[in-house]
């Protein structure tokens, strides 16, 4: 007797990461259920590029609008400039305040009423940008708030937060990409991208993606704004 597959919530911001990371999700067996939080961000082009990738690997896709400009504190909701001088120390102005908390509270509502006990988030604890938010101490944390704070939790069907991607490089994810058959070039990760929606090559996010396809020995597909 067939039986059907488990839901996992997967969060697909339209990314790289979180493209191989729904991909992984429904290499494992699992029926994928995609949330992206259009979350006021500067450029929609991003949330195009999410639609685009659930469309090929997702079961259902909820986009949830939170528009965080309310908040602001980021170079990505409010009118700040996006830097383009090279990743640097610290926490960059990049940074969306409490970002990955928020998101995975909302996977995890969607979880719970969908039955799903799973989520998936494409966080990176190696060659990322300095995000606190990205680091397995959070995501160990975030599951085990998971199982506090739920109905679901309390009741012994607990939750699973995977984060697959956390101890990969760049160049890893995007070998990924590549051994999964997937279209990394319908993914974005610019965090300024031209008028044409193509990236601006510059940014921390556009600088960290390209060395890991020259990394992995990868031809990069990103589509670069015109000059």
């Amino acid at each position: 007797m067939q039986t059907s597959r488990p839901t996992a919530v997967v969060l697909l911001s339209g990314g790289l990461d979180s493209m191989v990371c729904a991909a992984l999700a429904r290499a494992a067996g699992y029926s994928v259920v995609a949330l992206t939080v259009d979350y006021g961000q500067r450029h929609r082009v991003e949330l195009d590029a999410a639609t685009a990738i659930a469309a090929r690997l997702a079961d259902r896709h909820v986009v949830l609008p939170l528009d965080l400009r309310a908040f602001g504190g980021s170079a990505l909701t409010a009118d700040l400039a996006v830097p383009k001088d090279g990743v640097g120390e610290g926490i960059p102005v990049t940074y969306v305040p409490a970002r990955n908390t928020i998101f995975l509270s909302l996977a995890l509502g969607l979880a719970e009423a969908s039955g799903a006990r799973d989520l998936f988030v494409g966080v990176n604890a190696l060659d990322y940008s300095g995000y606190p938010d990205c680091r397995p101490e959070f995501v160990a944390a975030f599951e085990s708030l998971a199982n506090l704070a739920t109905k679901a939790g309390v009741e012994g069907e607990g939750f699973t937060i995977h984060a697959p991607l956390q101890h990969m490089t760049k160049a890893d994810i995007a070998r990924e990409a590549a051994r999964l058959g997937l279209d990394a070039g319908l993914s974005h990760s610019c965090y300024d991208p031209g008028a044409d929606g193509g990236a601006c090559g510059e940014c921390d996010a556009c600088r960290l993606r390209a060395k890991g396809f020259e990394d992995a020995g990868l031809p990069d597909p990103t589509r670069y704004a015109a000059a």
